[in-house]
């Protein structure tokens, strides 16, 4: 049985979540945790939190063993985005999108 837990709408581009999302796929629930612990990104955070409630589901739910749990899914899908004006030169604008994601942990 899989237990999942989701952060959608996380104010962090899905590019650079993906990068974290790469190093604990695949792992042990407790592997993945102290990987993510000793990253420095902003994404790591984000994941890290993800898991821990991936982890607090499953024991909510009764997991038999909690200590055999693998990160058998992590997706980091895009969100909407936010898009704002920025004055370019001779009175013209750029868009900038300000990316927010869907990050999705599944533990079995």
């Amino acid at each position: 049985m899989a237990y999942e837990a989701v952060h959608r709408f996380a104010r962090i581009s899905p590019q650079k979540a993906r990068l974290m999302a790469d190093l604990i796929r695949g792992k042990h629930a407790d592997e993945a945790l102290e990987i993510l612990k000793y990253q420095p990104q902003r994404g790591a955070r984000m994941l890290e939190k993800v898991l821990k409630s991936a982890l607090a589901n499953a024991e909510d739910r009764r997991a038999p063993n909690l200590k055999n749990l693998m990160v058998t899914d992590v997706r980091v899908d895009g969100g909407p985005m936010f898009r704002r004006m920025r004055p370019k030169a001779r009175g013209m604008s750029a868009i900038l999108k300000k990316r927010t994601s869907h990050i999705r942990v599944a533990l079995d």
